[in-house]
């Protein structure tokens, strides 16, 4: 019984990685049946998810899967006070964060750039913009290449969002405020109407906020109604929209001096005195969608899914073009930024069961279309201002460039793809996957500028996968696999005169890796070992808006979890990664280095998180953790180094039938760090949040 371990808690969170699962779990013969336990819902799992549907597009348990998957539950999210995809890619081992040039939602995986690597219920989602968690039930991250299932992309991974459905009756509001005048309200209401089967659910949020950054804001509204239709015979309709639009000042951050970003307060912004009013990005993205699935019989069903989006940015900024030492001076670039983007996507799977040669096969089978229009305008100012390196004042900048535009076109994607996959159940002890999936990607750029011509290119690219699975107990999962991915010159912007005539990039993956249960399963450690390595790699420099070729990049590591329910009312979430990711051949040069043998940008080789939860009776709790990021390079030549950090958060928590209340202290010991950067330039480097306190009051009805 759980009440007979005498180990601390924080012993059992790191002690769990090393011990062998027979020492926790009981050991199943392969005649036993695994005991059936009913709990609360998916929450009732804790921090530890038993299942995720990213990873093979069918309900499977994470054991069966070999590869790993990192599941980021709401219960954390809500437990941690996190706000924004950035505070819950933090708990995933392996992620990298960069500020995204102020816009957009942006992170590495395993050393590689994942800019188009987003998803919202397994469809792409890869327009510029940060996105609300107010509609979020759980973000599952798939390590490694994923284009098997999802195309173009993915060399390090992908971040599939999964979204709030309609089901039982549903009410929530929520109030929330913080140091930084942080004002935040949130809804999610939802009601199942009658025994028919439908049911609606409408979640938002609105939020006004000030920051630490001088000149920052926020305004952001986000609203997201479902509704769950029963229609005749087996088949269910899901329908769901998306609407948001946030407004704040375009961050890129703070410059570098001697090979470190300047030792300056958090606050210090380099851009215009006026930044309110020229310097702000405004992102508006609209959503709508359905799942239709179809129940056939026992072996066989059908789901389509289809999303149309429509996303407006119109952005404008000032950043650091260049430093000069010498005078301890930084001239300002300044840019207007304009993005109009429409897309559809349609997914068409049939998913059979069988028995076939002694084996149990759940076979995927899968058509995916796709087509996107992305009209892009960009003009730069160059050395319109000169600023104090160590106190800037700030100049008043006018609102519209007046240089000449060195980006405006329509961009036209269009993919058509089919795949197929098979989970396989080989013996009781063995399962296997497999897969492979063929794309056709056209590409077209229609230029607007006269002298430019246009440009297009269309390839054709496998993206298989293999791997086997060994569990020796129910308990015990052990994996090797094999993918590849592909990454085409137009994987998330438009064909340039740079790019049109290079074939796809490439990335090989090879892992090993191990997943143990513990506690009655309540609790899952991980290990992983693999080999990443991209060919022809390119990256775009926004102070010249240049295109550097990085490449090959390989990236050898290791990674470690443990998460879920311990004894005694405690839960926890960990992890640890260590990548040595570096570039191994390459003729660029940044920096006046060349970039050959350099360590991959903004990729730390230790990082490691711990959250510990305790349930202190009464309806009481209270929590803490750890972030620890090793230092990351900004630029590709490695001339400006980000320093190691740590940072600590706490919470506590009252939470009764009703209502919660909820304190959370973010940087609790006020360190200076350097929370992200740009990855191809060393100037652009973004400061954390020094300590700060949130509350949040939730009311149930």
């Amino acid at each position: 019984m759980v009440r007979h371990f005498r180990f601390t808690p924080i012993a059992l969170a790191l002690a769990a990685l090393a011990l062998p699962a027979s020492t926790l779990a009981q050991t199943q013969t392969e005649q036993q049946l695994p005991e059936v336990k009913v709990r609360d819902g998916r929450e009732a799992a804790g921090y530890s998810a038993p299942t995720a549907t990213s990873a093979t597009k069918i309900e499977a348990p994470l054991r069966d899967i070999p590869q790993t998957v990192n599941v980021v539950p709401q219960e954390l999210l809500r437990d941690q006070g996190a706000r924004s995809l950035q505070d819950a890619l933090k708990n995933v081992p392996g992620v990298g964060l960069s500020h995204g040039d102020g816009q957009r939602d942006q992170v590495t995986i395993r050393g590689f750039t994942a800019i188009a690597d987003q998803f919202i219920d397994g469809l792409r989602d890869d327009a510029l913009y940060f996105r609300d968690l107010s509609n979020i039930e759980r973000i599952e991250v798939i390590k490694g290449p994923a284009s098997v299932l999802y195309g173009r992309g993915s060399s390090g991974g992908l971040i599939n969002r999964i979204t709030k459905k309609p089901g039982g009756d549903i009410g929530e509001v929520s109030a929330q405020v913080d140091s930084w005048n942080q004002r935040r309200g949130e809804f999610d209401f939802g009601r199942a109407l009658g025994g028919s089967g439908t049911a609606f659910r409408m979640t938002g949020a609105i939020e006004r906020a000030d920051s630490y950054r001088s000149q920052q804001f926020l305004n952001r509204e986000a609203f997201a109604p479902s509704l769950a239709l029963k229609l005749p015979g087996d088949t269910q309709l899901l329908v769901q929209g998306e609407y948001l639009s946030d407004r704040r000042v375009t961050d890129f951050g703070i410059p570098a001096f001697r090979g470190r970003p300047v030792d300056v307060p958090a606050s210090t912004y380099y851009g215009a005195a006026n930044a309110r009013d020229v310097d702000y990005t405004q992102s508006d993205v609209k959503a709508l969608g359905f799942m239709l699935t179809h129940r056939i019989n026992a072996n066989w069903s059908f789901r389509n899914t289809l999303r149309g989006y429509d996303y407006r940015l119109d952005r404008n900024n000032t950043l650091v073009g260049s430093v000069n030492e010498a005078a301890r001076t930084a001239s300002l670039n300044r840019s207007n930024v304009r993005r109009k983007e429409d897309g559809v996507f349609n997914q068409a799977e049939l998913v059979q069961k069988a028995r076939w040669g002694g084996m149990e096969h759940q076979v995927l089978y899968g058509i995916e279309l796709g087509r996107q229009r992305k009209d892009q305008f960009f003009a730069t100012q160059n050395n319109i201002a000169t600023v104090s390196l160590f106190n800037p004042v700030l100049p008043v900048l006018p609102f519209t460039v007046t240089a000449v535009p060195s980006t405006n076109n329509l961009g036209i994607l269009t993919n058509a793809s089919a795949y197929l996959q098979d989970l396989l159940t080989l013996s009781p002890h063995w399962k296997a996957l497999a897969g492979v999936r063929h794309d056709t990607f056209g590409q077209e750029t229609h230029e607007r500028r006269v002298e430019q011509p246009d440009l297009s290119r269309t390839d054709r690219a496998w993206s298989p996968r293999a791997g086997l699975v060994y569990q020796p107990t129910l308990a015990q999962s052990y994996y090797a696999s094999w993918s590849k991915s592909f990454q085409p010159s137009a994987e998330a912007f438009p064909l340039a005169a740079n790019n049109a005539q290079l074939a796809p990039e490439e990335t090989t993956n090879r892992e090993l890796g191990a997943k143990l249960d513990f506690f009655d399963g309540y609790a899952t450690a991980t290990a992983s070992l693999f080999r990443l390595e991209r060919t022809n790699i390119k990256s775009a420099n926004p102070a010249t808006n240049t295109l550097i070729p990085i490449g090959v990049q390989r990236s050898d590591g290791l990674e470690l979890t443990f998460s879920g329910r311990l004894p005694r009312g405690w839960q926890v979430y960990s992890g640890y990664a260590f990548l040595d990711s570096r570039v191994i051949q390459s003729v660029a040069v940044d920096s006046g280095q060349p970039v050959q043998g350099k360590r991959a940008t903004l990729t730390p080789m230790r990082s490691a998180n711990l959250w510990l939860t305790k349930a202190l009776g009464g309806s009481f709790g209270a929590g803490g953790g750890f972030n620890y990021v090793g230092d990351r390079y900004a630029n590709p030549g490695n001339t400006v180094t980000l320093p190691e950090y740590v940072t600590f958060d706490v919470a506590a928590w009252y939470r009764a039938r009703s209502f919660d209340l909820q304190l959370n202290i973010f940087n609790l010991l006020d360190r200076q760090y350097i929370v992200a950067g740009h990855g191809s330039n060393g100037n652009l480097n973004l400061p954390g949040a020094p300590r700060s306190a949130q509350l949040t009051l939730r009311h149930a009805f």
